[in-house]
Parts: structure tokens; C-alpha cells; sequence
């Protein structure tokens, strides 16, 4: 680096070098047999400036204009983010080999100043296409630490982390993941899915039980499986397979009947496991001397790992010989001390990222590597990625222990110097062609970012040096930078990759086509009709309806956007929220209910299932867990008597109601099939049904028609059986009954729904139910559809989008943002209106306005 050049600086000398000079000539030996040929690409002309030591005046007279259409040696890409870097590259190298048969993919090198952080992104986009894909592009990754790669090398650095960790379910599965884990404990591959879901639903979230807790200073629980803790769900499951199903609970303990059979085999497995976790959980947390850590550490690996294949047992090898390393480090120090987990975990973990430069390095396929010293040898295509202002050149300061950094002398390395030259080389090492990307657009608001500095001066120096050919010499500089630049869509499905309109922006990603021109199109383009192997159902009508959008993404594209309604598995419950909420209000209307059919008071049945859940660490533990019991049983005792006056009104139980029925399409039958069950007859024979539903049915003097729209559908559907049946809806805010109607009128208004079921499931329908409804109730009744009345509009919006104190529906529903981002967009779609009418209207004016005092 800089201190070898100012050596040589320093001896070298003109006097010198005339001497040397002139004694060769005077013996005859100086014999000059190189030729020199003119540079004819800008790379090999800018290499030659820098042999040369070239001004810039000199540069500029020497070089003549550069066409970019013939010349494609030096290129730079702007991209979004890390994965978008690595998918432009696949397309480029691609596109490369396609240009040249004689190109392989051992001359090119890839170079990142980080390759872990690209690691993934690599091996999603290069690992994608198989062995018999022509898009097959053989790689290798060099210089990755394996403490962040190797499975086994992961799962020993969670057990190591033992006594501070909170042993959540995600830890463990991380576990149950790793083979060499599973074969030391006899646990098949195939037992994990189940044993997930034994883990999930008996209630474990984190920590083996209470004293394992207390050690993370947590107050100690009184029991010694607290709630929601390993040893709390084990004895579930036991108590569970031993007690069989219906099992009533037993000393505090709700069994968890799901366990049984030949599956529950694998039960004893995961027993050893969390027993050998606590052992070595109360070894590992007490210091010890050097030998004694020796053995406490070939004891865990003798525990946890059974090694089958090269390199599960050249990684046990590695860490046996690290182990041993240090331990003869130790005693050469004599260091007799009793050192914390802390200390020998890092000291011996440390040295597996230790890696040299042959690591897997040159390996006969398209290589990535870390840009460090020596890899800058010459290659035919040199791709750096993540030239990103801030991670290139890389900060690497001093630690505050490091007085050699604070004193700086001739020979101490500099790293960021080091980088300086490192891409100088990497420069240098490209002899036909320079790929340089950097994220240089925000992948959130699409601002611009600035490359690495060292781009920068490049790009500057390109501008000041050449110019475009056809271009005026004063602009030349900024134009020529301005066609060697790519600036790359955000999404790998880019309408610009499809249209042809830019030859320097394609993609070999076939998956992607035909969404090209679909995206190209201004209204997009519905899919081919939604073929189902079975019959529709009245549940799956009704869910449309209620959730047009939603049932589309999900249905059709198999998409889910409400991440967030998966539960955390390694948190125990706090605070419900309104969902978690509903929920568990739900399961209580709906045991009370049940016990009240059979005759039996409701309430009581109510409060067993609400302890029941407490048992089941569905609630908050201790005083919170109380409050919460109190607050899901405080509405029941007015609803339960609100539906024990519908009981006398329908005291018989009947039988189930078989509906079938079939709408044509477009020439299509579209077939409905199901079965009504809960019907109840009357004094005089008259068929009924009553819903409860958890939430409040009106609300500031408005019913909730959203809540009401899966029973007016499976109303509608009871009509078709042949016999009249009235509806009756109980909530804790508001009652309404459906009365009935003729079946000719109740199977039209059906087929208008599966009509537009089927429509749906073909493309997003504009149309959100909570906006809808608002708008027909701010509507005049004599106004067309698609009118714009101002105070419906404003009515529909805010429903939509929400204000300062409301949230809106579409902040509730991520598939109607991703759809229509706002309002306006939504009715742009010129439908809103009509759909409205033709789905929601029917049922708004069946309910019409409760009645006063209704809440």
C-alpha cells in the first residue's frame, strides 16, 4: 500500500536509473521485445492512463470519443437494494454468456465488501434455477464466516447462550431443525410439523419453567410450571395422552387430548431434549477453570450432535481441534482463573471465522468473495456490488484498547487506505469488462443515494477524460456518464424490462413475462374464470362478500398480507387485542349457547370455559389473567337472556337443512351445495335460526350491516330448501330478525352474489363494504348510482381512509391499500357505485334503521 509506494519513493533515484541504463547499454544487453498495441475499449484505455501515469490534459488528446453501442467494457448500475443488484447481475452475466460461447464462468469474479450480507440475496437468485435450467449459472461463495453459515456451528452458538436466553419456541425449533440435532435425539424429519403444532397449541411460549425464569430476573411464579413455559405445556401433553379426549382437568392441569396415537411417539424424544437443555443450561451458567470448560464443552457436543456426512464431522473436527488450541494456549499462559461462558464462548467460537484466502476461492464456477488483498487477479468480467456511499471504502475504527491505532508508524496497516488500492486492483484485474452496482435509489421513496466515493472519483474522472461521441465537447463528460448508467426499475417485473423501449433493460426471468403485459395494461386484465374441485358454500359467499379484495388475494393468488395476525410464538399473552378479543368472546357465546340448547343454564358452562382458557395459557397470567376473565363474561349474562327468550320462541331442535342449488355464468354453472345446521322449530311448526354475534350489532344508531352480511347469505341460502326459515341475529348492542321470503326472490339475489363471487375471484372487485354502506346511507334513494353527491362522497372517504381520530377500512386491510391506495383510486375504477347497489343495497334496505334506544 501506501508505505511500500514510498519506499520505493524513497530509492529510487534519476541518477540511479541512468546508471543502470548506461551500464546496460555499454554491455549491449538492453533488448526491448514488447509491443504495445493502442487500447481500443475505454477500460483498457483508462488501465493504460494509469500504467502511464497519464494527466488529464494528456488523456483527453490521446483518447478519442467513446460510443457506448460498441463499447460496452465499463458499466454502472443504479438498483433499489441488495437482492435487485444480484438479479440485475444474473441477467447481465446471462446475456454475457449469450454474447460470447467462449466466455466461462470461472473468468468472472464477483466482489462485495461484505459477502455474508450478500450471501443470501446470492444464493436466492444464482440457487434458484436448477442444474438442467439454461439459466444455470455455476457458483461459488468464498470467504463467508462460518459461525453465520454452517447449521451445526449455529445450533452450538444458541446452546452456548443457554443461561441468558429465554428458550423460546423459536429457539427450539431453530434446534429441531438442525440434523445432526435431530439424529442425536431420534427425531424424524417428518415428526416436526406436528411437533410444531403440539408446541403452538398446548399454550409453550418461552422459558423451562418458573426457577429457569427467575435466573432472567423475573419474579418467581408460585408454580413451578408457570404459565406458558415448557414444563407447562409438557404436562398438558402428558396429562393429555394419558387422560384421553374429554378429559376434564386435573390438580390445575387442562389436558391437551391432541396427543395420541402412533404420533405421540415422538413426544419422548422431544422430552430428552428439553431435559438434556435444562442440564447443561445449569452447567454452562457457573465459571470454571480452562479444564474444567474443556470438558463441560466436549460434553455438550457429545449431548446435542451426532455427526453423519464430511462435513458434519469436519465441523465437530474444527471445533475439537479449536477447543484443544486453546486449552494449550491457556496452559502455555498458565492461566489458572475461573473465566465466565461469556469468554470462552467468544474465544472459541472466534477462530472459526478465521478464514484464509484460498477459501474456496478459484473454484472453477462464477466466484464471489469479500474484497480483501490478492484477489485481484486478472479476470476476464470483474462485478463489484454494493458500492454504496458509507460501506465503501469500509469504517473499521480503532478499538479503544488499541494503542497501535492511536499511534500511528511506518508499516502499521491502514484499512481504509487498504480499500482505496483494493478497488484500484479490482480495476486493473478486468480485462474486457467492469460491473459496478450500488444501491442508489431508496427502496421506500425512490430518492437518489450516492455511490461509494471511490465511484464517484471514478465517474469523474471518466467525465473529465472522454466524452461521448456526436456530443458537444463541453457536455460530452456528463452525457457519456449518463449512457454508461443503468437505472433499473424496482421490482424484477418492471413494465420497462417487457416494453422493448430500452435495449440496456431486459430479464432472462421468464416467470415474469406474463405479468409484463398485464402490468403494462391500464386497467389490468382478469384472469381466466377460478375452476374449484368442489362446490361453493355458503361460508365461502359470505366471506367473499364481507371481504371482496381480501378473498381475491387469498383465494385466487394464494397471497396473505396480514402478517401480523399470526401470533407470536415466543411471546405469552398480555392484553388481547380487538381480534384476540372477539376470539375468545366468540368461543364463549358459543359454548354457553351449546349448553343452553341442551338445557342447561349457559352462564355457568361460560365460566368453566373461561378458566378453561386460563388453564390453557390463552389469558394473561395472575391479576391481569382475572380482569380479563371479568371482562369476557361482564356482556354474556343480557346476551345468554336475550337468547334463552329466542329458545322460547323455538324450543325444538330440527334437523339439518341441505341446500343445493346452481347459477349459470356465461354459459357456465356455478354450483352451490351445503348443508344449514342449528335450525330450531317453533310452537307451529315454523323453521328458525338464531346467531349470536360477539360484537355489537349497532352502534350510534346505525347497524353494523357489515356483521350481518355471512347471515343474510346463509339466510338467503336456508330459502332453497324448501321450506321458509326465519333469522333471528342477538348481539350484545342490538337484535334484528330476517324474515322469510319467497324462494324465487332469495335464489336471484343469491345468484347476483355468486355472480359476482366469480368476477372476484377473476380480479380485484372495487368495492370496500364499510365505504359502501356509508355511502348508500348519505345517498338519496333517487340518485343514480354513479352520482358524486358530495356528502356521500366525503361519507365514503372518510369510512375509507380515515382521519385524524378514526382508522380507516383501508388501513385495516392491507389487500384494498395494495389495490386502491386511496379513495379516489377506488372510484376512479368507475364501478364502486354499481356494485354497491347490485350487492349491498338488498340487505341495507331488508334491515333499514333500528329502532330507537337500540343503543
Amino acid at each position: 500500500g501506501r508505505d511500500f509506494i514510498a519506499l520505493l519513493d524513497e530509492v529510487d533515484s534519476a541518477e540511479d536509473r541512468h546508471a543502470v541504463s548506461g551500464r546496460l547499454a555499454a554491455i549491449g544487453q538492453r533488448i526491448d521485445l514488447f509491443d504495445e498495441a493502442r487500447p481500443d475499449t475505454l477500460l483498457a484505455q483508462l488501465q493504460d492512463d494509469i500504467l502511464e501515469l497519464r494527466p488529464l490534459a494528456e488523456t483527453r488528446s490521446t483518447w478519442g470519443a467513446v460510443d457506448p453501442a460498441r463499447d460496452g467494457s465499463i458499466r454502472f448500475h443504479v438498483a433499489h437494494g441488495p437482492q435487485r443488484e444480484v438479479e440485475i447481475l444474473h441477467d447481465q452475466l446471462l446475456a454475457a454468456f449469450d454474447a460470447d460461447p467462449g466466455l466461462r464462468p470461472r473468468d468472472i469474479i464477483v466482489m462485495v465488501p461484505d459477502i455474508d450480507a450478500y450471501a443470501p440475496h446470492i444464493q436466492a437468485v444464482f440457487g434458484l434455477p436448477g442444474a438442467d435450467d439454461t439459466r444455470h449459472i455455476p457458483f461459488s461463495l468464498a470467504d463467508q464466516g462460518r459461525r453465520g453459515e454452517d447449521p451445526l456451528l449455529c445450533a452450538l452458538e444458541l446452546l452456548l447462550g443457554l443461561p441468558e436466553s429465554r428458550i423460546g419456541v423459536s429457539a427450539v425449533l431453530d434446534l429441531l431443525d438442525v440434523p445432526a440435532v435431530r439424529r442425536r435425539f431420534g427425531i424424524d424429519a417428518a415428526d416436526l410439523p406436528q411437533l410444531q403444532t403440539w408446541i403452538r397449541e398446548s399454550g409453550i411460549r418461552w422459558g423451562l419453567h418458573a426457577d429457569q425464569r427467575a435466573t432472567l430476573g423475573l419474579p418467581r411464579d408460585a408454580e413451578a410450571a408457570a404459565p406458558n413455559s415448557w414444563l407447562f405445556g409438557l404436562r398438558r401433553m402428558l396429562l393429555g395422552y394419558a387422560a384421553g379426549p374429554g378429559a376434564p382437568a386435573w390438580q390445575g392441569i387442562e389436558p391437551f387430548d391432541e396427543v395420541g396415537g402412533l404420533g405421540a411417539a415422538a413426544l419422548g424424544p422431544l422430552m430428552r431434549l428439553l431435559a438434556t437443555l435444562e442440564a447443561h443450561w445449569q452447567i454452562l451458567a457457573t465459571p470454571a477453570e480452562v479444564p474444567t470448560w474443556g470438558s463441560r464443552l466436549r460434553a455438550l457436543l457429545e449431548a446435542f450432535f451426532a455427526a453423519d456426512g464430511d462435513d458434519e464431522a469436519f465441523a465437530l473436527l474444527q471445533l475439537e481441534r479449536g477447543l484443544q488450541a486453546w486449552q494449550e494456549a491457556a496452559a502455555e499462559a498458565r492461566l489458572d482463573d475461573a473465566l465466565p461462558l461469556s469468554v470462552v464462548r467468544e474465544l472459541w467460537l472466534s477462530g472459526l471465522d478465521e478464514g484464509g484466502l484460498s477459501q474456496r476461492f478459484f473454484a472453477g464456477a462464477v466466484t464471489f468473495a469479500t474484497l480483501m488483498p490478492m484477489r485481484a487477479i486478472p479476470f476476464r468480467r470483474v462485478c463489484l456490488l454494493g458500492m454504496n456511499d458509507g460501506d465503501y471504502p469500509r469504517s473499521r475504527p480503532p478499538a479503544d484498547f488499541d494503542l497501535m491505532g492511536q499511534d500511528y508508524r511506518p508499516g502499521d496497516r491502514s484499512r481504509r487506505e487498504d480499500d482505496r488500492y483494493l478497488f484500484l486492483e479490482a480495476l486493473l484485474a478486468a480485462q474486457e469488462h467492469l460491473h459496478v452496482s450500488w444501491v442508489g435509489r431508496s427502496i421506500h421513496d425512490n430518492a437518489s443515494r450516492p455511490p461509494s466515493v471511490l465511484v464517484g472519483q471514478l465517474r469523474e474522472h471518466l467525465a473529465a477524460g472522454w466524452r461521448l461521441a456526436g456530443a458537444a465537447a463541453d457536455d460530452g463528460g456528463a452525457q457519456l456518464l449518463a449512457a454508461l448508467t443503468v437505472e433499473h426499475p424496482l421490482q424484477p417485473f418492471g413494465s420497462a424490462y417487457f416494453s422493448g423501449g430500452d435495449g440496456a433493460l431486459f430479464t432472462y426471468a421468464r416467470e415474469w413475462q406474463p405479468a409484463g403485459p398485464v402490468a403494462a395494461a391500464p386497467d389490468g386484465l382478469p384472469l381466466p374464470p377460478f375452476e374449484r374441485d368442489e362446490p361453493l358454500d355458503l361460508e365461502a359467499v359470505g366471506a367473499f362478500l364481507q371481504r371482496p379484495v381480501r378473498a381475491f388475494f387469498n383465494r385466487r393468488l394464494g397471497v396473505w398480507f396480514e402478517g401480523d395476525a399470526v401470533a407470536e410464538d415466543d411471546l405469552e399473552p398480555f392484553a388481547p387485542d380487538n381480534l384476540g378479543r372477539w376470539v375468545l368472546q366468540a368461543r364463549l357465546i358459543e359454548r354457553a349457547t351449546r349448553d343452553m340448547a341442551r338445557g342447561g343454564e349457559g352462564l355457568p358452562a361460560a365460566r368453566a370455559e373461561v378458566q378453561a382458557m386460563a388453564r390453557r395459557g390463552e389469558l394473561p397470567a395472575g391479576g391481569f389473567g382475572s380482569l380479563w376473565q371479568e371482562a369476557l363474561l361482564g356482556p354474556l349474562p343480557e346476551l345468554l337472556a336475550s337468547f334463552r327468550a329466542c329458545l322460547a320462541r323455538w324450543p325444538e331442535a330440527a334437523d339439518d337443512l341441505s341446500v343445493s342449488h346452481a347459477c349459470r355464468i356465461d354459459g357456465r354453472v356455478r354450483r352451490l351445495e351445503d348443508s344449514i345446521t342449528g335450525l330450531r322449530r317453533s310452537a307451529d311448526g315454523a323453521l328458525g335460526r338464531i346467531e349470536l354475534i360477539a360484537s355489537d350489532l349497532v352502534v350510534r344508531g346505525h347497524y353494523r350491516l357489515d356483521l350481518a352480511l355471512r347471515p343474510w347469505v346463509t339466510h338467503l341460502g336456508a330459502q332453497l330448501g324448501g321450506q321458509p326459515v326465519t333469522t333471528e341475529l342477538i348481539s350484545k348492542v342490538g337484535q334484528f330478525t330476517f324474515a322469510p321470503m319467497p324462494a324465487e326472490a332469495a335464489a336471484a339475489r343469491l345468484d347476483a352474489l355468486i355472480a359476482a363471487w366469480d368476477e372476484g375471484m377473476r380480479r380485484p372487485l372495487p368495492l370496500a363494504v364499510k365505504a359502501a354502506f356509508e355511502w348508500l346511507r348519505a345517498m338519496p334513494p333517487e340518485a343514480p348510482p354513479r352520482s358524486p353527491q358530495d356528502k356521500a362522497f366525503a361519507a365514503a372517504r372518510k369510512t375509507y381512509e380515515g382521519d385524524a381520530w378514526n382508522v380507516g377500512e383501508r388501513d385495516r386491510c392491507a389487500a384494498l391499500a395494495r389495490a386502491w391506495p386511496d379513495f379516489d383510486a377506488l372510484w376512479a375504477s368507475g364501478e364502486f357505485g354499481d356494485l354497491a347497489v347490485a350487492l349491498l343495497r338488498p340487505l341495507r334496505e331488508t334491515m333499514g334503521r333500528p329502532p330507537r334506544g337500540a343503543a
